[in-house]
């Protein structure tokens, strides 16, 4: 602790990505040397300081007291660090206490092992100074201890605040609707988009979409002044025994005086929802705030946010906020379309002097709006993986007029302008692929492949074997250090909606595998579906966020593995959906084995086999691993007179060390070659090249077949893959 009172060090903590809004704030409540650091900002002052910004910061989710910074290069190191302070003069006679760690380093690399230190630290001192241990309340403690470990030093902080910030006070426990906003979060929304300016010039807030009304209830606090910590009655610096309470009431008071009447506060206030018990949750808490009398509450649809606003005095602008509902929080994904298109109408006459602000973990929010964000925060809403977006409704939103193949006519809205040109480019391509599909008898194949670069994902068009629909599976590719990481993500997602438009596929049925996957997200249910191809069925993940099973490139070889087994024993290393099975079944092969390490790509090559017609024994499973399995059959006399094996298909852990050391690989396998029979060698690795002179001695011969394995819709993309015909000389 500092000598100087007036020298106190502080830290408050906020969801990341607000720092700059709880920095604003302790610099409008006189706090002094702020600066935002991650996660939180650091201040410095008085005593009352900290108070204050417990009573007044609606960012901050709990503000502390630094007591003092300890070595942490061991755990006893720890002890002797934090036993050394005068915990008699800070921990009140009779306060429970409680320890939180957080961070890590080489030697403590467990929280709870941290905190546990601390704890006995801290009831050593104490016993030995008073003769009485305190007691430890895990759940509601008197007195709170944080514990930061950074490297070999750990900042020990009392938390002023206690309970977390966000709890107001004005919600009823269990009675709310589903995943509210934290009121913090909320704030901070808010603050961002500017309501704080937006109130002195008289403006309006509206949240057509309110539920709990957690943002309307937010935004008339802010328009009353009434500090947010006011209905609290539980704080964690109670039991701080340097502690004063005259201070606080005073503070409390001057905070009482400074609140604004709701008739006073020059704002209009809508909070609407079409759920009506959202309503009346959303009405009681803003009675216990206190501010239910500036709220126009209303049950109504979002997209007639315009009608009410109507009813009231006329506003010249403000803000529409919202916590719409979205894929992990309430509605599918499919219905998302839906509540953009609420908010459009609700937004689209709104005009100059508005702006919206969104807070979702949809990534296509931009497309859906057809808008592109003035601003935009990453940030967290609980578990997910979130961003705040702002937009300037003075800007008209964009919509393209799309014909689609079928002759129809389609608005659709878009972020990007550029969005135009991928539609016409798109359009075009898939009229000439549908035309060559139709005469070439092909039902599944490659439509679009990054034809223009900064639409960069593929688009790959299946028939469904149920309803004899299409199905479309988009593929993004990984974007260069040099995009802009928002920018591709909006090109994705107009892609997909033009991608929907042009082919007239419903948005439900067109499927994205991302270049890459949120880790605080879920991964994508798996969405089995029976696909066709030649004369066959195929089932694969469409949805998956790997490889969905039948790679379409892949076509033409399969045609050519028919075409050779005839009266062959075919042997295929690695499943491939069964696909290569079946083909070689087909073309008249006496019997076929399948050999996978992994079981549920064999149970799909099973399935493959069986909805084909190819039931018989002599189509054999093994689940092995195939260099394993070839070792084995080769020791054991057993050959066969056409393999196929993709080196890309072995684990990516394997792969690459499998491709650099494919001589090894191609002598293994060719040792279960009958005398005649032929190996079908591919790759994914565009730099993979087989040559006569790396066959030399080994009796083998390679005929480099990728030209003929190259269908009408890979010619943009010629290297896709590398086929080779290998056999004995």
């Amino acid at each position: 602790m500092p000598e100087r009172a007036d020298q106190l060090e502080f830290f408050a903590r906020c969801a990341s990505g607000f720092e700059d809004q709880l920095a604003a704030e302790l610099t409008q409540i006189r706090c002094r040397r702020v600066r935002p650091l991650h996660g939180g900002v650091a201040f410095f002052g008085a005593y009352e300081d900290g108070l204050r910004a417990c009573l007044h910061s609606r960012v901050a989710t709990r503000v502390q007291l630094v007591l003092g910074r300890v070595s942490a290069r061991n755990a006893d190191a720890l002890y002797d660090g934090v036993r050394a302070l005068p915990w008699e003069t800070l921990v009140a006679p009779g306060a429970t206490i409680a320890m939180r760690a957080t961070g890590q380093n080489s030697n403590l690399r467990n929280t709870q092992f941290t905190a546990l230190k601390v704890k006995d630290a801290v009831c050593d001192r104490l016993a030995a100074e008073r003769g009485a241990r305190p007691d430890v309340d895990g759940s509601d403690p008197d007195f709170s201890v944080d514990i930061l470990l950074h490297r070999d030093k750990a900042t020990i902080s009392l938390n002023l605040a206690g309970p977390v910030l966000h709890k107001r006070g004005y919600r009823e426990p269990g009675v709310q609707t589903e995943a509210p906003l934290k009121e913090t979060l909320a704030a901070g929304m808010l603050l961002a988009a500017g309501w704080d300016s937006m109130v002195a010039d008289g403006m309006g807030f509206a949240d057509p979409m309110c539920g709990s009304g957690t943002l309307a209830i937010e935004a008339a606090l802010i328009a009353t002044r009434a500090a947010p910590g006011l209905l609290r009655n539980r704080w964690g610096f109670t039991a701080y025994m340097p502690h004063d309470p005259a201070a606080w009431e005073r503070l409390v008071a001057e905070a009482e005086a400074a609140r604004v009447p709701a008739w006073e506060s020059g704002v209009r206030i809508l909070a609407g929802d079409m759920n009506e018990e959202a309503v009346a949750v959303a009405r009681a808490n803003a009675e216990r705030a206190g501010v239910a009398e500036l709220i126009e509450f209303y049950v109504d649809d979002a997209a007639n946010l315009g009608t009410h606003l109507k009813r009231g005095r006329r506003l010249s602008g403000g803000l529409v906020a919202c916590n719409p509902p979205y894929g992990h929080r309430l509605l599918s994904g499919e219905d998302l379309s839906q509540v953009y298109a609420a908010l459009d109408s609700a937004t689209a006459k709104l005009g100059g002097g508005w702006q919206l602000a969104i807070i979702s973990p949809d990534e296509g929010v931009d497309t859906g709006l057809g808008r592109m964000p003035e601003r935009s925060i990453a940030c967290h809403n609980g578990p997910l993986d979130t961003s705040l977006r702002i937009y300037d409704l003075g800007k008209a939103a964009a919509r393209l007029s799309i014909p689609s193949l079928s002759g129809s006519d389609s608005v659709v809205p878009v972020a990007e302008g550029a969005s135009e040109q991928f539609a016409a480019r798109f359009r075009k391509v898939a009229k000439e692929r549908a035309k060559w599909a139709r005469k070439a008898g092909v039902h599944s194949y490659r439509v679009y492949d990054a034809d223009l670069p900064e639409y960069a994902f593929s688009v790959d068009v299946f028939r469904s074997a149920e309803d004899d629909g299409l199905l479309v599976r988009v593929e993004e590719h990984r974007a260069g250090s040099n995009v802009d990481a928002d920018r591709a993500n909006r090109r994705v997602f107009d892609g997909l909606a033009i991608v929907s438009a042009v082919l007239d596929v419903p948005r439900e049925r067109v499927f994205c595998k991302r270049a890459r996957q949120e880790k605080s997200r879920p991964a994508a249910e798996p969405v089995w579906v029976d696909v066709r191809e030649s004369d066959f069925v195929f089932d694969m993940d469409i949805a998956s966020q790997r490889e969905c099973g039948l790679p379409l490139d892949m076509r033409p070889v399969r045609e050519l593995l028919r075409a050779h087994a005839a009266s062959k024993r075919f042997a295929c290393l690695l499943a491939h959906g069964g696909a290569p099975s079946v083909y070689a079944a087909a073309g008249g092969a006496v019997s076929t084995v399948t050999v996978d390490p992994a079981d549920p790509f064999l149970e799909q090559a099973d399935h493959a086999l069986y909805v084909n017609g190819f039931r018989g024994r002599e189509h054999d499973l093994v689940c092995d691993d195939p260099l394993d399995w070839a070792r084995r059959e080769a020791r054991a006399g057993r050959t066969y007179d056409l393999v196929f094996c993709d080196l890309s298909a072995f684990p990516s852990s394997r792969s690459h060390d499998l491709i650099a050391d494919h001589m090894s690989v191609i002598q293994q396998i060719v040792r279960i070659l009958s005398p005649e029979g032929k190996l079908v060698l591919t790759c994914h690795d565009r730099r993979f090249n087989l040559s006569d002179k790396a066959f030399g001695g080994h009796g083998l011969t390679a005929q480099d077949i990728t030209a003929d394995t190259i269908g009408h819709d890979f010619t943009r993309t010629p290297k896709i893959h590398r086929a080779f015909l290998i056999g004995h000389e």
